[in-house]
C-alpha cells in the first residue's frame, strides 16, 4: 500500500481500499462523492489518471449498470480541450469503475474555500471553458447533470469538466428512493428540483452558478437543509449583490426560471467576450491568481511516485517427485533374477527436490541441472554356489523340462516345505460383535447420565461432567439461544466540530479528533467536511450507515432489518429530524437524529445530533 507525501490533497490507502483496479496499480485516494471513490493511478507509460470506482449500492442495480455503459459509451466520444477525456472503462465487472485523464490542479470548490473568489477576467475565462465543454458534451448526446465547483477542475491552461452525463445512471434507480442523493441541492436548476424535463437548459444555469460562485465566493441561493436551498431556487430570486456589475448579464440570463429564456451556449460565449470589453479572453498561464497557480504548481510537485508492481507471488512447488523409470525391484534372499530379466539402465539424473528451488520462481525446467552420462561398468558374475547380492542379477541358469525335485534346497526359489493351509476369515464376525458391544455400552452410559443431560444431550457429549448439559446455554435468561436486548441508552445535543469523530463505547460519546483525519480514523460516527470536492460529509469509518426513510422508526429491531447500507452521506442528504442508523464493527448500533449544522465559512462548523445507542447488541465484526 502506498503513502501519500500531502494528507490535504493525496491521501493513503486504507485496507478496504483495492491495490489494484482493471489492471491499474492505485497509489493515492484524490476524494470521494456520492456516486464512488476516485483514486490516483498510472498508465504504463507513466501518465496520471483518476480512476472512479462505483459504489456498490449502485453497481447492484441493474438498472444503473444499463445507464452507467449507455453513457459511459457516449462519453469516450467527448474529447474536448476542456474535458478530463475518458481513456478506460469496465461497465460490467462486479464494481464498475471508468478512467479519465489526471488534472493536476484543485476544483473550483477547494480554490475558492482556500483562496476565496475569483477576480472577473478569470471568471470570464472560466465560464467560456465550461460552456465549450458543454458544447462538446451536448454533441455526444449528454447533459451534465451536476455541474458544481467540484466537477470544475483548475487546470494551468484553463477549466476542465469531469463527471459530464454519469449522474444520468443514478438518476431514477431503485436508490433515489433510499436516501442516496445524486445531484447537488445548491446547483440544481428549478426544473430538476421540481421533477421536470431535463435538457441543455439545465446545464445552462448551473453554469450560471458555478460563475457566480465563483466570483462571490458563496452560493447566490444560500445555504441551509437541502429542502430550503430547492425552495428558493423554484420560488425565489438569486441573490447577486455581491456579483461584479460586468458579470450581471451573463449570469442573470443563465439563472432565468424557464430554460426557454436561457441563452444557448454560443450566446454564453458572446456575452463572456462582450463583457471583457477591449481586453480580449485567450486563455494563458496568467488566466488565475497567483494563490491558486501555485497550488497547481505544488499538486505537481507533490505528485505520488507510480506504485510499485509487487514481486511475483512465490509458486509452491509440487512436493511428489516422478521418476523417469519405475524402480528396480530389489531382490530378496534367495531370489534369482531370470535369464529373460532386463539389464540395468542408467540411473536417471538426480532433480532437484522442493528444497532446492529458490522462492517465487517456481518449478526449474527439465534443462536446468546438467546432464552427466555415468560411466557403465560391467556387472560382475557370480559362481552358482553363491547367493546372490542384492541389486545385482544372477547369471542364467540353464532352463530344464522336468520339474524340480521336492527336496530343493532354500535359497533357490523354492518352498522347502508345503504351505500352511489358509485359515478361515472371520471378519464379518468380529465387525459385527464390536458394533454390538458399542451399542450396548451407549445405552448403559445414557442410563447413568442424569436427567438434565438426557434433556440436554445436544449441547454436551458423555463424560463432560455435570457441565455437560448447561455448556451451550444461552447468555439470555430462558436459554433459548437467543441474545438478550440491551438497553438503550439516549445522549441528546451532542455538538460535532468537522473533522471530529464520536466512538459509542464511550460513556458519554465525546467528538475527538485523530491524527490520521476522520476519513481514515476509526470513528464509528464522523462529521467530515471535504476541502477538496467541497462537500460535507456525515459517516463511519468503523460500520455501516442505513439513512431512514420518513415512514421507518428508528429502533433497534428497524436498524437490524434494513440493508441498504453506505459508509458516508453528504450533509444536504439531511434535514433537521431525519435519522440514521449506525450499526459499527464493534457491534454497537445507535440512531443518530440530525439535529443541524451551524457555523459558517469564516468559523468553525459543527454539526447537532441526538443519539441513542444499544451497546454490544450483536456480535462483533471478525477482521
Amino acid at each position: 500500500m502506498s503513502s501519500a507525501p500531502s494528507a490535504g490533497i493525496f491521501q493513503p490507502l486504507k485496507a478496504d481500499d483495492p491495490e489494484v483496479v482493471g489492471g491499474y496499480r492505485l497509489a493515492a485516494v484524490l476524494g470521494a462523492g456520492g456516486m464512488g471513490k476516485v483514486y490516483l493511478s498510472y498508465t504504463p507509460g507513466g501518465r496520471p489518471i483518476a480512476i472512479k470506482v462505483i459504489r456498490s449500492e449502485f453497481s447492484e442495480d441493474p438498472e444503473f449498470r444499463r445507464r452507467f455503459q449507455q453513457e459511459v459509451r457516449s462519453a469516450e466520444r467527448v474529447q474536448g480541450l476542456y474535458t478530463a477525456p475518458v481513456i478506460d472503462s469496465d461497465t460490467e465487472g462486479s464494481q464498475p469503475w471508468l478512467a479519465t485523464a489526471y488534472v493536476p490542479g484543485p476544483s473550483l470548490a477547494h480554490a475558492v474555500a482556500h483562496h476565496g473568489a475569483l477576480p472577473p477576467r478569470s471568471v470570464l475565462l472560466l465560464a467560456v471553458g465550461v460552456a465549450e465543454a458543454l458544447t462538446v458534451i451536448h454533441g455526444a448526446g449528454i447533459v451534465h447533470r451536476d455541474l458544481k465547483p467540484a466537477n470544475v477542475l483548475l487546470a494551468s491552461d484553463g477549466p476542465r469538466v469531469i463527471d459530464f452525463g454519469i449522474a444520468r445512471a443514478a438518476d431514477s434507480t431503485a436508490l433515489t428512493s433510499t436516501g442516496v442523493s445524486v445531484g447537488t441541492p445548491a446547483f440544481m436548476a428549478p426544473e430538476q428540483a421540481s421533477a421536470g424535463t431535463i435538457s441543455a437548459a439545465t446545464d445552462v444555469f448551473a453554469l450560471g452558478q458555478i460563475a457566480a460562485f465563483a466570483a462571490i465566493g458563496s452560493s447566490v441561493y444560500g445555504d441551509g437543509p437541502s429542502h430550503a436551498v430547492l425552495y428558493r431556487i423554484v420560488h425565489e430570486d438569486p441573490d447577486l449583490s455581491g456579483l461584479p456589475e460586468e458579470l450581471r448579464p451573463l449570469v442573470t440570463r443563465c439563472l432565468s426560471r424557464d430554460p426557454a429564456d436561457r441563452p444557448a451556449l454560443t450566446e454564453v460565449i458572446a456575452l463572456c467576450h462582450a463583457a471583457s470589453g477591449t481586453e480580449p479572453l485567450r486563455q494563458g498561464e496568467d488566466w488565475l491568481p497567483r494563490a491558486v497557480a501555485g497550488s497547481i504548481t505544488e499538486r505537481v510537485h507533490l505528485l505520488p511516485a507510480p506504485a510499485p508492481t509487487p514481486p511475483p507471488k512465490p509458486v509452491t512447488p509440487i512436493a511428489t517427485e516422478v521418476s523417469a523409470q519405475p524402480p528396480a525391484p530389489v531382490a530378496a534372499p534367495g531370489y534369482a533374477p531370470t535369464a529373460t530379466a532386463a539389464a540395468p539402465t542408467q540411473a536417471a539424473p538426480a532433480q532437484p527436490g522442493p528444497a532446492t528451488v529458490p522462492p517465487g520462481y517456481g518449478t526449474p525446467p527439465p534443462y536446468a541441472q546438467p546432464q552427466h552420462r555415468q560411466p557403465s561398468y560391467a556387472q560382475p558374475t557370480y559362481p552358482q554356489s553363491m547367493h546372490p547380492q542384492p541389486g545385482h542379477p544372477q547369471p542364467p541358469r540353464p532352463q530344464h523340462s522336468y520339474a524340480q525335485p521336492s527336496y530343493a534346497q532354500p535359497g533357490w526359489g523354492q518352498a522347502p516345505y508345503p504351505p500352511a493351509p489358509a485359515r478361515p476369515k472371520r471378519t464379518g464376525l468380529i465387525v459385527t460383535l464390536s458394533v454390538v458391544g458399542a451399542v450396548i455400552g451407549l445405552a448403559v452410559l445414557g442410563n447413568l447420565l442424569p436427567d438434565d443431560s438426557k434433556k440436554n444431550g445436544a449441547a454436551g457429549s458423555p463424560g463432560s461432567g455435570s457441565g455437560g448439559g448447561t455448556a451451550s446455554a444461552s447468555a439470555s435468561p430462558g436459554g433459548s439461544g437467543k441474545r438478550a436486548d440491551p438497553k438503550p441508552v439516549s445522549y441528546e445535543r451532542i455538538e460535532m466540530p468537522e473533522n471530529h469523530q464520536v466512538m459509542f463505547a464511550d460513556n458519554p460519546p465525546r467528538p475527538a479528533e485523530t491524527k490520521s483525519g476522520v476519513l481514515y480514523g476509526s470513528g464509528d460516527l464522523f462529521y467530515y467536511r471535504d476541502t477538496l470536492f467541497g462537500d460535507e460529509k456525515f459517516g463511519t469509518d468503523n460500520g455501516k450507515l442505513v439513512l431512514l426513510n420518513n415512514s421507518e422508526k428508528g429502533s433497534l429491531e428497524t436498524c437490524r432489518t434494513v440493508t441498504r447500507f453506505t459508509e458516508k452521506l453528504g450533509l444536504d442528504e439531511l434535514t433537521d429530524g431525519s435519522q440514521v442508523c449506525v450499526l459499527s464493527k464493534a457491534g454497537h448500533i445507535a440512531v443518530a437524529t440530525f439535529r443541524g449544522r451551524t457555523g459558517d465559512k469564516e468559523s468553525t462548523r459543527y454539526l447537532t445530533v441526538d443519539l441513542t445507542i444499544w451497546r454490544n447488541a450483536q456480535d462483533a465484526a471478525k477482521d
